[in-house]
């Protein structure tokens, strides 16, 4: 069959019904009237156009014949579409983050592990929660990396000057280990207890900004993804920068605006690389393309320089992220003997496990420490943000939980006599914990977590399944399908705090709740994040009742995004001032 037929023939096309679009273009193209017209057109010789069609002929052959990845190796997998793999859904618009994963989690119910395409890269996904507990607990040494984005498979050092690829999140193999073990002091129960009273100055100041525009007769209407940005910024701003921003009342100052700019991942050129780094990591590379602006980042690393600089020559000293990088540099920072982590953290905290430590002090880079506050960064403004807004939804959509959480919360008040909310208070609130690790089941801030083969490995259920996974292969653990599979949660889709009563939770399979992750490269900061949410949650439900507006969607949609998961339209509400 001459090549041209070849390309154009239906066969071709049996991928997914995106394709039809794209193999109905390469038909009509491809005749040879067009050919020869383009030839003419241009002044083209023929020999170049026949050159130009084989090479685009053996480039699409080269494509399809990765997508025969799993065929090959006899694993169900969900067909994918051409060049696109199996994110056309949601890159068309068509399907949003968490549909998109439900989908695909869907197609093969019976099956533990499961093949699809992110683009070109073939990924397993891992569907049985005791699968995925074992890949990240107990078989950690063969997944102990997320995938390398901003360095080759071989290579373990990130380098560059990439505040994000050289995160403690891209960091890998022993330099990781390195990184995990210095970090893990800073979030241990005793120095969360000193970062409280930071956190919960944030969420007051939070609350009387609201108090005070009530006050003033105005309408306390806001959409609360904004509002919890801003109140994460100045939360981060002080635990992580030891600096003090407002921006409730300064809604224009320079620390918000650069944050909120830096980590908008919805532009077309953020888009653009993002879709790059998941396509053509080696070009990015050689690009040396960071995810961020490079002016922000500048900005951001001169602000923590300046502010290490003037600790140093005024001998400040404070409880904050900018104080432990400051003695890291100077090899000052010591494994301590920590109090033992508070069991009443809540039930979505994680539980940090030992990783082995080099047997040598590694030194530690000026931009390897900056890139740590930058990562703490970026996991407050975004992460907690989207949690709280959550929160806000589901105490919006479900009146008797808000009602129910309000009361919890007023007996807490007057055991604290007119106090300010304490840490033990806060984490002695049973209903309050139960209301946000529903919330995490729900709408969990990672929807789907990967992790990377080292080293060879094979899958083995023990009940017929083998599957041979190779080194430098991509695993997806599909955290938010896991967690709304009614096999696991009955009538998974009803906001349920009840779940997590101390009654019910021995009904939960843990391995199958993981709003945080899972095994060593689970989330550091869980506990810090928990007790920011919950913070402000007292606060602003002390003072207001959340109630809906006109501008209030219920149920919510979420946006069309491979990227973010946050409602379409907002989450708009109106705060009540309680009499």
């Amino acid at each position: 069959m001459p090549l041209i037929q070849l390309l154009s023939h239906e066969s071709v096309a049996a991928y997914h019904p995106y394709e039809f679009r794209f193999f109905f273009l390469v038909k009509q193209i491809s005749r040879l009237e067009t050919v020869v017209l383009i030839g003419r057109t241009q002044k083209m010789d023929p020999l170049i156009v026949l050159a130009i069609l084989g090479i685009g002929v053996l480039i699409y052959l080269y494509i399809a014949e990765k997508y025969r990845f799993f065929k090959y190796r006899n694993m169900p997998y969900v067909k994918p579409t051409f060049l696109l793999g199996n994110t056309a859904p949601v890159l068309f618009k068509r399907s949003n983050l968490l549909q998109h994963l439900q989908y695909i989690y869907d197609e093969y119910p019976e099956s533990k592990i499961i093949g699809l395409f992110d683009f070109l890269k073939p990924v397993m996904m891992i569907r049985d929660p005791d699968a995925i507990k074992r890949i990240g607990v107990k078989d950690f040494d063969h997944f102990t990396d997320h995938t390398p984005v901003f360095t080759s498979p071989e290579m373990e050092d990130v380098g560059g000057e990439s505040l994000f690829g050289n995160s403690l999140f891209s960091m890998r193999g022993q330099k990781w280990r390195d990184m995990r073990t210095t970090l893990s002091p800073a979030f241990t129960g005793s120095k969360i207890r000193q970062m409280f009273e930071l956190v919960s100055t944030c969420a007051e100041s939070a609350a009387d900004f609201f108090l005070t525009e009530a006050k003033a007769g105005r309408k306390l209407e806001y959409e609360m993804k904004d509002v919890f940005t801003r109140f994460g910024n100045d939360v981060i701003a002080s635990v992580a920068f030891g600096i003090k921003v407002d921006s409730l009342r300064e809604r224009e100052n320079d620390f918000y605006v650069k944050g909120k700019a830096m980590l908008n991942f919805t532009t077309p050129m953020t888009l653009l690389k993002v879709i790059l780094f998941r396509v053509a990591p080696a070009l990015t590379r050689w690009m040396k393309i960071d995810i961020s602006n490079p002016n922000l980042l500048a900005y951001f690393k001169g602000m923590i320089l300046d502010n290490m600089h003037q600790r140093e020559v005024h001998g400040i000293v404070r409880n904050d992220m900018i104080q432990m990088m400051m003695q890291l540099r100077k090899g000052a920072a010591q494994q301590q003997n920590e109090d033992p982590e508070p069991k009443d953290a809540g039930f979505a905290a994680v539980d940090e496990i030992p990783v082995k430590k080099s047997a040598h002090n590694r030194e530690w880079t000026e931009n390897e420490l900056i890139a740590q506050c930058f990562l703490f960064f970026l996991a407050g403004f975004e992460s907690v943000s989207t949690c709280l807004a959550f929160v806000c939804y589901e105490l919006l959509a479900n009146l008797d939980v808000q009602q129910k959480l309000y009361e919890e919360i007023l007996s807490t008040d007057k055991q604290l006599e007119g106090k300010p909310l304490t840490f033990e208070a806060l984490q002695k609130m049973p209903y309050m914990d139960m209301v946000v690790s529903e919330t995490l089941r729900m709408w969990p801030p990672a929807p789907v977590i990967d992790r990377f083969c080292v080293k060879d490995y094979v899958f083995d259920d023990n009940a017929g399944t083998r599957v041979k996974i190779d080194k430098w292969q991509t695993l997806w653990f599909p955290i938010a399908a896991l967690h709304r599979d009614p096999q696991y949660y009955p009538d998974p889709y009803k906001f349920n705090p009840e779940r997590f009563s101390e009654e019910n939770r021995d009904n939960i399979n843990p391995a199958a709740y993981l709003p945080f992750g899972v095994g060593p490269r689970n989330c550091i900061g869980s506990r810090f994040a928990l007790m920011e949410v919950k913070a402000i949650v007292y606060n602003l439900l002390k003072n207001f009742t959340l109630e809906r507006t006109e501008k209030t969607k219920i149920p919510l949609r979420l946006v069309e995004s491979i990227v973010v998961m946050q409602a379409k339209d907002g989450i708009w509400l109106e705060l009540k001032p309680r009499k």
